[in-house]
This record gives C-alpha cells, sequence and structure tokens, in this order.
C-alpha cells in the first residue's frame, strides 16, 4: 500500500512537467527562481547590478518540523527538530507551488508584483496525492516556514531593526508586512542572508512578507509606497516631518491649574512639543501615581468636567503653537489595580507554568506541583505564583520530587484567598523588574486591547504623538509582542500619531515607532561621557535604518555641594551632538525644579538656540560633521544683532579656591572670548586678569580679552573666591 502511494506521488510531479525558471519582478528590480527553489539573480533595473550572492548552496524556501513525522523518514533520520529545504517551485498565476526535500506537502504562496515592492503570502499547504499520511492529526506539522531566504550581498551599511542592506547606489530589504512574521538575518561570509519566516505559535497561513529593492535615493518612496498600500502605520512620511526632528518638554505635572506656568517655560526654551505623563492626567490606584497603580486609567479629579476638560488644556498647548504628546506603558498592569485586587486576572502573563500536584486549601502552606522549579525566580519582589485568581509569595522551592514551593504566603498583593483543586494549573508571575511592584500583560490574549482602549480615550482628547515606555514587558518572543503591543495601541487612536517613541523596539515597529527610543537620565557628573558613550555610539547605527533616536531623557539636578549640578554647557554638549545627527532631546522638567535652579533661564535659553537653529535648518555639513567629533565642544553664539556663530569651545581648569566659577573660552576676530557663570547662584572671585581682578558672576556673561588661552586658564586656575579687597 506504501509503495501505491510512493507511485501516485511520482507520478503526480511528473504530469506537471519539467519546471521552468520563475520570474518575478516589477519596474524596480527583477528576481529569478530556479526550478530547485534556487534564489538564482535579484538585479535592480537601475543599474543592472546583481545584489545577491551565489556562492553557496542556499534555497530560497524551507520548512522546520518539530520532529519527522512520515513514518519512513522517522525511521530513517534522528527524531528531532529538522529543517526540510525546498527542492522545487512552480509559478501557476499569482500562486508559488513549493515542494521540500523528503515530505509530501507543499506549500501555496500569493506573489503580488506592486509597483514598489513585491509580497510573498503563505497561503496554504496543498497535502499532495498521500493526504496526510494515514496520520490521525492536523496536517502538515509544519512549525516554521521560511518564506523568503535571501543571501544578499554586503554593502556598507546594515539596519538591523528594518532589516535592510544599502550603500549609496542600492537597498534591498526583506520585512514584515504584516506583525506576526518573523524577520532576522545572519551574517554569512560576504552577504547578509535576510529570512522572512511564518511561526505555527504566532501566525502561519497569512504570514507576509515583502521584498523591497531600490536606488538608494529612491528607497523611502518605495517604502512609503509599501506602507501606503497595506494600510500601515506611514513611518517614512512621519520621518520626513519637522516635528520628529523637535525636542521634547517632558512633565508629570502638566494639569489645568498649572499648564500655564509649563507653557511659559516651555516657550522659554523653544520647545514644540511637550510630551505629558500619564500621572499628570491619570488618578492611579488607590492614590498610587506610580507603577503600582498603572493601568485603570481614571482622569484625576482635577479634570472636573473629565474628558473636556482634558481637551481643553489639550487645545491650550496647542494654542501656544505647542504639540502635546502622551506617555504611558501600555504593557504594566500595576498590583494596585482591578485587575490585580482582589482577584488576579487570568490574562496577566505567566512566565512558567506549574501544575498543582496536591489540593490547595484556604489554610494550607507549601504548594506541591508536578514539575522541577528549578529555574524560578529567586529575587524577593519576582516570587510570586498566580493560581485561580490568587497570588501566592514563596521564598524557596525543592529542586528533588517531590517538588513543592516553600515559605508560602496566601493572598499575596491582596488578592483573596481561596481553594485549589488538585490539577489546577498556573505559574510564575511575569513580575516587572523595575521596582516589582506591577506585572505584565499576557500578550497572546486580550488583555492588552481593553487597555488599549482606556489609553486612546485619553489619546483622542486631542494628543498627537505617543511615547511607550516599558514596551520590553512582553512575553517571548520580543520580537514580536514588542512592536505589536505598541501597535495594538496605535490602531486604537482616531488619529494617527505624528511620531512615536518606545523604551524598545523591534522589527515590525520601524513603521509606527518612527522615533524610535530615548536614552535614560545621566547625573551630572557623568552627562558628557554618558551622551558619548550611548546616543552619540547608536545614533549612526540608527541611521542605518533610516531613522533618528532621542538623545534624551535628561534632569534637572540642583547644585549642591556634593554636585555641580545641571550646567548649560551639558545641555549644549548634548543637544548640539544630537542636532548632527537631526537628533533631538527629551527633558524632564518639574515646577520645583524649574523654579529653584540659578542658571534655569540660561539652560532654556541654550535649548531655545539650539532648537531655532534646528528649525531654521541652519548648520552646514560641514558643521554636523565638526559636532560629531565626540572630543570636540561648541557653543552656538547669538550676537547683539541675532545672528548665531558656531564657536568651538575649551572648558578651563577649575580653581580649588574657586569652585563655583565655570568658564570656557573661544576664539573670535583674533580675540578670545570667555563665556562664564556662577553654578550656583552669585558673588565674586577674584583672577590674575594682568594683576588682580574683581569678577563678578551670575548668570552667563562673555568677556573678551587680548590675553593668550593659556594666559586666561591659568587665570582660571588660579581664582579664588570673593573680591580684591
Amino acid at each position: 500500500m506504501k509503495k501505491n502511494c510512493v507511485v501516485l506521488a511520482v507520478a503526480a510531479f511528473a504530469a506537471i512537467g519539467a519546471f521552468a525558471d520563475v520570474v518575478i519582478e516589477n519596474p524596480r528590480f527583477r528576481f529569478v527562481l530556479g526550478d530547485d527553489a534556487k534564489a538564482k539573480s535579484l538585479v535592480l533595473k537601475a543599474t543592472g547590478e546583481e545584489l545577491l550572492d551565489l556562492n553557496e548552496d542556499l534555497r530560497a524556501f524551507a520548512v522546520i518540523q518539530n520532529r519527522p513525522f512520515n513514518n519512513e523518514v522517522k525511521l530513517t533520520f534522528p527524531n528531532k527538530r529538522t529543517e526540510y529545504r525546498a527542492d522545487r517551485v512552480r509559478r501557476v498565476g499569482d500562486f508559488l507551488y513549493i515542494g521540500f526535500e523528503l515530505i509530501s506537502y507543499e506549500a501555496q504562496l500569493k506573489v503580488t508584483e506592486a509597483a514598489d515592492y513585491v509580497t510573498f503570502e503563505l497561503v496554504d499547504f496543498p497535502l499532495g496525492p498521500r493526504g496526510s499520511n494515514g496520520l490521525k492529526m492536523t496536517y502538515p506539522p509544519v512549525d516554521v516556514m521560511k518564506i523568503l531566504d535571501l543571501p544578499v550581498k554586503n554593502r556598507t551599511y546594515f539596519g538591523g531593526w528594518l532589516n535592510v542592506s544599502w550603500d549609496d547606489a542600492a537597498a534591498v530589504a526583506v520585512v514584515a508586512a504584516e506583525p506576526y512574521t518573523w524577520i532576522d538575518n545572519s551574517r554569512r561570509h560576504g552577504f547578509r542572508l535576510m529570512t522572512a519566516e511564518a511561526h505555527r505559535n504566532l501566525k502561519l497561513r497569512g504570514a507576509k512578507t515583502a521584498l523591497v529593492v531600490a536606488a538608494t535615493g529612491n528607497f523611502m518612496d518605495a517604502m512609503d509606497a509599501f506602507e501606503r498600500d497595506l494600510g500601515l502605520p506611514r513611518g517614512v512620511q512621519s520621518r520626513r516631518s519637522q516635528e520628529i526632528k523637535s525636542s521634547i518638554y517632558w512633565s508629570s505635572g502638566v494639569r489645568p491649574s498649572t499648564v500655564d506656568r509649563h507653557l511659559a517655560y516651555a516657550k522659554q526654551g523653544g520647545f514644540r512639543n511637550m510630551l505629558i505623563y500619564y500621572p499628570a492626567i491619570c488618578k492611579g490606584a488607590k492614590g498610587d501615581g506610580g507603577y503600582g497603580g498603572i493601568a485603570d486609567y481614571e482622569l484625576l479629579d482635577e479634570y472636573v468636567n473629565g474628558y473636556d476638560s482634558l481637551k481643553e488644556m489639550l487645545a491650550k498647548i496647542k494654542a501656544a503653537g505647542i504639540t502635546p504628546g502622551l506617555h504611558v506603558l501600555q504593557t504594566f498592569i500595576g498590583f494596585k489595580t482591578r485587575y490585580v485586587t482582589p482577584v488576579a486576572d487570568p490574562r496577566l502573563n505567566l512566565t512558567t507554568h506549574f501544575t498543582l500536584a496536591k489540593p490547595l486549601g484556604k489554610e494550607d502552606g507549601d504548594v506541591w506541583v508536578h514539575e522541577d522549579p528549578s529555574n524560578c525566580p529567586t529575587n524577593e519582589a519576582s516570587r510570586i505564583l498566580a493560581f485561580g485568581g490568587e497570588l501566592i509569595s514563596y521564598e524557596g522551592f525543592t529542586t528533588e520530587r517531590p517538588y513543592k514551593f516553600t515559605g508560602v504566603k496566601r493572598g499575596a498583593k491582596e488578592t483573596t484567598i481561596v481553594e485549589h483543586p488538585n490539577g489546577q494549573i498556573g505559574g510564575i508571575l511575569d513580575v516587572c523588574e523595575f521596582g516589582g511592584v506591577s506585572c505584565y500583560i499576557d500578550q497572546n490574549t486580550d488583555l492588552q486591547d481593553e487597555v488599549a482602549e482606556k489609553i486612546a480615550k485619553i489619546y483622542n482628547c486631542g494628543f498627537e504623538f505617543m511615547y511607550c515606555d516599558g514596551s520590553e514587558g512582553v512575553n517571548v518572543p520580543q520580537g514580536i509582542h514588542v512592536p505589536n503591543a505598541q501597535y495594538r495601541v496605535w490602531k486604537k487612536f482616531d488619529k494617527k500619531p505624528l511620531f512615536m517613541e518606545g523604551a524598545a523596539k523591534a522589527h515590525f515597529g520601524w513603521h509606527h515607532l518612527s522615533g524610535a527610543n530615548a536614552f535614560d537620565v545621566f547625573p551630572p557628573e557623568i552627562f558628557k561621557d554618558m551622551i558619548v558613550r550611548w546616543p552619540l555610539y547608536a545614533a549612526p547605527i540608527m541611521r542605518q535604518d533610516f531613522s533618528r533616536l532621542n538623545f534624551g531623557w535628561w534632569g534637572i539636578y540642583q547644585p549642591s555641594d556634593k554636585s555641580v549640578g545641571t550646567q548649560p554647557d551639558m545641555w549644549e554638549f548634548g543637544t548640539s551632538k544630537g542636532a548632527a545627527w537631526d537628533c533631538p532631546a527629551t527633558i524632564q522638567f518639574n515646577l520645583p525644579a524649574l523654579e529653584k535652579h540659578p542658571r534655569m533661564a540660561d539652560l532654556l535659553e541654550v535649548m531655545r538656540r539650539w532648537e531655532d537653529v534646528r528649525a531654521k535648518k541652519w548648520l552646514t555639513d560641514a558643521q554636523r560633521e565638526a559636532l560629531k567629533d565626540p572630543k570636540r565642544e561648541f557653543h552656538l553664539y547669538l550676537d547683539d544683532k541675532g545672528a548665531y556663530t558656531l564657536y568651538e569651545i575649551e572648558m578651563l581648569p577649575a580653581s580649588a579656591e574657586a569652585k563655583l566659577l565655570r568658564g570656557f573660552v573661544f576664539e573670535r576676530d583674533g580675540k578670545r572670548v570667555v563665556a562664564y557663570w556662577h553654578t550656583r547662584g552669585e558673588g565674586e572671585f577674584t583672577l590674575d586678569w594682568a594683576g588682580p581682578k574683581t569678577l563678578k558672576a551670575d548668570k552667563m556673561r562673555y568677556l573678551e580679552t587680548p590675553m593668550t588661552k593659556a594666559e586666561i586658564a591659568k587665570a582660571f586656575s588660579t581664582a579664588k573666591e570673593g573680591g580684591t579687597k
């Protein structure tokens, strides 16, 4: 009987006839597959260049099974996760039919040849004459299908976020056309293997990838057409906007009662964007405005007319010429919210599942389970089990049978203690590593959509951009769920954001997370070093993905005996380096800090000048290149006629007897100019300035002198607090 099936299969394939090359093309490129399913050629029509490296024996498609299922194959080869390469392909109309070595079923892909891109969508798995091989199961047992696997020649740049290889001549990208297609790449000798995969635990049928190939000058136009045609977030359009290049005034205190004061400061600093953190809008649960209270998203009582009051406040911000944005943590569920207490929602994420080996009564302690808990969390904040709506903390566990959790405390996080039957399945709660006062959503449930609707109700009051904080807080695979959690929120908005940023990014998010990520707050003593170490290092990496990043977040540190505090040269260093790469910064403001810091006016003036030159596109290419140098520091000087000049500056040495005097020197018109100020208020200093001289210091001032830099440096290094006698 088995022999007859094999004969029928061979006859069926013979009836198809000899296969021929498959040609897939559009006005931009021509892609050729051999009848053996090898990628034979990918040519950019504008130049005639071959874009593939064809030196290795690779196939454009493959399927992966967790083990062989065909009886003869199973008996011949090891029972392990196995990849079966494609060995034949034919085209019938808009469909590719792909066969694989050793297995009888085929894969059917739909090909759409658009003017700017080509998509490949997994439609089905025709079983062929052998059907399911007599097995009583849902067939075929595909765990993963590689729906495109291309050896793209190495080029000057590779953007790992978008999955694009490019240089000045050409760009090649293999991208997801929907959020559940897995995109990846691997380095090979002379090329990148660029891969799109359909995964059973995510989406098999309906998974779709796009091949986007263009001359580099036209690549973003091609990507824009792809996004527009498929109804995706308009990442290209957003990246081309001016709003995305402007720095951001952030605050958790912008409310109807304070908005006017915040607007005054924002305008003083030249900010065009204002990002409002959710505690400025939402109560939080049980009075907790932090992570412990996030997810209920109920408005503060100060919004006396509810959402209408919020709309009025946002309209006021816009009337001032400033664009409001919303900052939330869309994947967080606070322990004090209705999603945890008194009954934990079953849609909270569990990192590991356990099955009760004994009933657990209300008075019982140890939790007996069938599975080995050896790899469970030992951090105190993370030692939480979830069973049937009750959270249970533990102190330890056994690592040999019989397995149990010990040191148990029932009803953790104010959940209700209940009885649990033998065999009930629960597990380790996915506790947020930031503070341990919240947990994460199971992205395989509809809870993310429910939370997204609450966020959207706030956003739709008039916000125009979005920061998705805590985006890394999702279950595996993070490469899918990080961007998809953001996307699930994005889809709920009536008016789509001008741009979005987030605390984490992965492939599909390139479309909606056009502002990428912001770096965290660095204290004054290491601020400049960290600007160089992280955002300045990351900016050219992000440019390979045709994207910018955010050089912020920056805080306001008050000067004290323990810290020099935030000083104007620090913000100028950071924002000037960002401007070199068209990258903004986000600065965290609060009214007490704004009103207390002695150099706040100077700090805001630094930002105003740099935001002005950003908007005017004032910087030349040569200036940008100079600003990118991590060892060089610059000052944007404003003369009495309102004209800007960019000067390279050097920091002057501080005297042990005049620690509160801070100064920099630069050359102008054959003379030296000293920019100086008092770091903590005002005072007098004595300098040897061609003889003793009293220097009064408060806000940033300029002093022009014919003295040499060495003479000025010596004067500052020997300065003393107090005036001349």
